[in-house]
């Protein structure tokens, strides 16, 4: 076979052409672990030959579990729940930027990626990991931890369709089908359109999960290579949730520590107080525009609209309560309330709505190839935590936690802990000049300004009316790529990035009447300067690159959850200064025909710069290792397909992660077990698609902590470094999700 390499510039034709083609004779890479690369960075990516072979239900997150970097911790096996993380390198997924088709997935106000939400992974045909830095095209804030790139699989030039049923453990039920129109008339174009049901129980605990799902795609493909399309994704899911223990419950309890699955008086404990219902919906239109033989236009519109509870239980009087800074005289209506006080859900919701564009010009001038864009994104969040009344079986009389249907104050007014609206706006302009020194040698500089505004509203009573901060950074880069040979390369970079302080430091917070926490808009971007060193070999049989890295972080930001008046809330904490160095490396070796061996790992050394001030001392935190930080992870599988038979086994090992910034608690290191077999009996039937799998996930079940999902500074008491006692709280952790078998028969038309 030829295989050619994948092209990092603006176009595929651009790119091919100022880079020389790598010609290997050999074997194919099945599973699509290492395509190859001539990027002047760190890349690895997975493919459709890769995906078809896992679980079916497994988010994005989860599918990239085996490459370099990659931390997953996930509170179910399948996939299903919102409770779950992705580190790369030590850095939380706030720090991670996440396109679908070009189009940005973050949350506005709080940089996560929701992975439950994405694509149906049938329809992905490639997902990129990029583990040091973003594109300086990419609409994206921040990103020092990288860039998780997901496209859809392009409409089939013929007319098709494809079901896929599945049955597993958990009373798991699936069913995807998939239609291709083919050329639609004599249009050029073609779509696909595909919709997803599944249904599982909780897998610890009572509960279960729904999700809906629809991709479409529409595409327009006319002559020197220019194409437009439309996607669109919408999810509709109703998950349950799983609490996370501290350490202490997990000796305790270890996997028992679960919601209530009965409810009775009183009980904020139940597991129907914790269902969270979201709807989002994507759209991104792509174009690229041959403007002549050495111009190119790339620009790419996107829409979304979101909305959801993130809900708990809690108790509410009838009296004695506040609105912001408001002492309420006249008692509250609640229904079912005994000796005033009753069980209600608390809701934490957020509605959001998000578009833009980001916009490029690319010209080829001699041994140049110039680069210039813009991006802006225009956003808003409404989030509101407020309450809604429960029946006397626990059931709420509204799961979404409409504004509408929440309980009021006497007057009227909706009766709410937070009550803000938050308008972001993002511009930007990049320059990038790509420099061609010869056949091999390729130098690249380039700069990107971003501009942030936030604008907010706090309808709370109290001090604060207005909330606004506005900032300004340049972020300069350069790279250089050589081609030691046809099969050899060498790489390096230096990038910077920055992000701004989530939008719920902003705003003030109340508790009895009084502001426990004030907003401001005075702290300081997180700003980072990153170099990478790399080598690639593209072999005939044997893939590989080793990739060693450097980062320097300043006011280094790190994603938490703080319980606030009950609802487990996204914040921020100041770190300080923090530095990371280590290896990533994989291998992919294909001794035969369909068979693959893929091995990755990485060694990390991240330590915190500063002692952390906390009041009037400090904590003892310099020169302590950083959180969600392990030193070692390895990952290991193999895939095997002959035309007929099929399978793949895959496994992760991850060490010891601390979940404390003065290192007083942490969970071990563990290890999972991902097995699969299936068969091809298209040549024994019509000659259509039809594989018959069987995914065994987690088949080891090992009892561990996953991950962290909230750190704290200390879990125990410590003596600052003035003297001071400084009070521990004890960090939350995501539980490991336990052993799994999924059947899946998929059979095309």
């Amino acid at each position: 076979m030829v295989a050619v390499s994948v092209p990092t510039a603006a176009s595929a034709q651009q790119a091919t052409a100022r880079q020389p083609d790598i010609r290997v004779v050999g074997h194919r890479d099945p599973e699509g672990l290492l395509p190859d690369q001539t990027e002047p960075k760190a890349v690895s990516a997975i493919s459709s030959d890769f995906i078809v072979k896992q679980a079916p239900t497994l988010n994005a997150f989860q599918l990239v579990n085996l490459l370099p970097g990659a931390n997953v911790a996930s509170s179910d096996p399948y996939g299903l729940s919102s409770s779950s993380s992705l580190t790369l390198r030590g850095l939380g997924q706030d720090e991670i930027g996440v396109l679908l088709e070009g189009a940005p997935q973050n949350d506005i106000g709080y940089y996560y990626a929701y992975p439950s939400q994405f694509a149906d992974p049938g329809n992905v045909r490639q997902i990129a990991l990029a583990q040091g830095s973003v594109d300086i095209d990419s609409p994206t804030v921040g990103g020092a931890g990288g860039l998780l790139s997901l496209t859809l699989d392009d409409p089939k030039t013929t007319p098709q369709a494809l079901v896929d049923l599945s049955l597993g453990s958990y009373a798991l039920r699936r069913v995807f089908a998939r239609v291709d129109t083919g050329e639609i008339g004599r249009t050029g174009l073609k779509a696909f359109l595909s919709y997803l049901n599944t249904r599982a129980d909780n897998w610890r605990g009572a509960g279960y999960d729904t999700r809906q799902h629809v991709d479409a795609k529409l595409l327009r493909e006319w002559g020197g290579g220019n194409r437009a399309s439309l996607a669109l994704s919408y999810n509709d899911a109703n998950n349950a949730s799983y609490p996370s223990p501290t350490l202490a419950d997990w000796e305790a309890k270890g996997r028992n520590f679960n919601y209530d699955a009965r409810y009775s008086a009183e009980n904020t404990n139940y597991w129907r107080l914790y269902r969270a219902p979201f709807r989002n919906l994507y759209a991104s239109a792509p174009v690229h525009l041959a403007l002549s033989d050495r111009l190119t236009l790339d620009t790419t519109t996107y829409l979304q609209f979101g909305y959801g509870n993130s809900p708990y239980g809690t108790e509410l009087a009838t009296t004695g309560n506040f609105l912001g800074n408001e002492e309420l005289t006249q008692p509250i209506a609640l229904p079912g309330a005994i000796d005033g006080v009753a069980t209600v859900l608390g809701n934490y919701t957020g509605d959001q709505m998000r578009t833009g564009n980001v916009s490029k010009l690319t010209l080829r001038a001699g041994v140049h190839q110039i680069t210039t864009g813009l991006w802006f994104d225009y956003g808003t969040d409404r989030v509101a935590q407020t309450y809604t009344a429960v029946d006397a079986y626990g059931r709420p009389a509204d799961r979404w936690g409409y504004r509408s249907k929440a309980i009021r104050t006497a007057d009227g007014r909706l009766l709410a802990n937070e009550n803000q609206r938050t308008v972001t706006v993002t511009r930007a302009f990049f320059l990038a000049d790509s420099i061609a020194l010869g056949p091999r040698l390729t130098i690249d500089v380039g700069i990107k300004g971003v501009g942030l505004l936030r604008n907010g509203r706090n309808y709370l009573p109290g001090p604060q009316r207005r909330v606004r901060r506005d900032s300004f950074t340049l972020l300069p880069r350069a790279a250089v790529h050589y081609m030691l040979d046809d099969r050899q390369q060498v790489f390096a970079n230096v990038t910077t990035n920055f992000r701004t302080p989530n939008e719920f430091t902003l705003y003030d917070s109340y508790d009895g009447g009084v502001v426990t926490t004030r907003g401001t808009d005075a702290l300081k971007n997180e700003y980072s300067v990153s170099q990478e060193l790399g080598y690639r070999y593209i072999g005939p049989n044997l893939s590989g690159s080793i990739t060693g890295f450097h980062y320097k972080f300043r006011n280094r930001q790190l994603a938490t959850v703080i319980d606030a008046g009950g609802a487990q809330v996204n914040s921020t904490l100041n770190a300080g200064g923090q530095t990371s160095y280590g290896i990533d490396a994989e291998i992919d070796y294909r001794p035969a025909r369909g068979v693959s061996v893929y091995v990755s790992g990485e060694y990390l050394r991240a330590r915190i710069d500063d002692d952390l001030p906390v009041g009037a001392d400090f904590l003892p935190t310099r020169g302590k290792r950083a959180v969600s930080s392990p030193v070692l992870q390895i990952g290991g599988g193999g895939t095997y397909d002959d035309g007929h038979l099929f399978g793949s086994i895959a496994g992760k090992y991850v060490g010891r992660q601390y979940a404390t910034f003065v290192n007083d608690e942490s969970i071990r290191d563990y290890a999972t077990l991902d097995v699969a077999i299936g068969v091809h009996m298209a040549d024994w039937l019509d000659g259509k698609r039809t594989d018959l799998r069987v995914n065994a996930i987690n088949v080891t079940d090992p009892h561990v902590l996953a991950g962290v999902q909230a750190v704290t500074t200390n879990a125990n008491d410590v003596v600052g470094r003035r003297g001071t006692t400084i009070a521990g709280a004890a960090p939350a952790y995501y539980v490991g999700s336990g052993a799994a078998v999924v059947a899946t028969l998929s059979r095309g038309f």
